[in-house]
């Protein structure tokens, strides 16, 4: 028998919530539609925007970031590509090292280890947040140079938050700066070397390969 459109309420939204865990998990971000969680959730597809507005919103929402992280990365693209890498690792601290959000970074840390989770980072966290934040400042190749971004700060989420390995974990916030910027700075706008198949490839060659 055909379930019934759920009203509004809590319980709705729980509803809806878990609906978008399953399918972001399953299908990841791209292959998942507001439509089809609405459908899974018994509710009206106009419910879940009116609970979550788009389709990242309600993403962020799954995964249960405490923080809207393209709110918190939106300074650090307007000030353009130049000291980003610093930007984004002050910003990345500035939440990190906050006891009001730490235990929920963990929860959501954690998830992405379990292999629903993983689909949903892989899938879901790095095109709705992280991959526009290299679009919008412009860089070549925004995927490759903010996907290797990516992979430096889960290994210091992993190192500094979840594992606790010492001296990392109890590096003073400006230490933490000094080490990692530069090598951010670098995925962002400095040479990138060519591999097999040249997705690596530099921007200071490709131009006059074009020509």
């Amino acid at each position: 028998m055909a379930r019934g459109r759920r009203k509004g309420s809590p319980d709705t939204r729980a509803h809806v919530l878990a609906a978008a865990r399953t399918l972001f998990a399953g299908s990841g971000f791209g292959g998942t539609s507001i439509r089809a969680i609405a459908a899974e959730a018994g509710v009206d597809p106009a419910l879940v925007h009116h609970y979550f507005g788009t389709k990242a919103d309600l993403f962020l929402a799954a995964v249960q970031f405490p923080v809207d992280p393209r709110a918190l990365l939106a300074p650090v693209v307007a000030a353009g590509a130049e000291g980003a890498g610093e930007r984004l690792l002050r910003t990345f601290l500035s939440v990190w090292d906050d006891p009001d959000y730490r235990e929920d970074l963990i929860a959501a840390a954690r998830l992405a280890l379990d292999p629903q989770g993983a689909t949903l980072m892989k899938d879901g966290f790095l095109p709705v947040v992280i991959e526009p934040v290299g679009v919008a400042l412009g860089l070549d190749r925004p995927r490759l140079r903010m996907t290797l971004v990516a992979t430096q700060m889960l290994g210091l989420i992993m190192g500094r938050y979840l594992l606790r390995i010492e001296p990392v974990a109890s590096l003073e916030t400006e230490v933490v700066v000094a080490t990692y910027a530069p090598t951010l700075q670098r995925y962002l706008t400095g040479p990138i070397p060519l591999d097999s198949e040249g997705t690596g490839e530099d921007i200071s060659t490709s131009d006059e390969k074009r020509d």
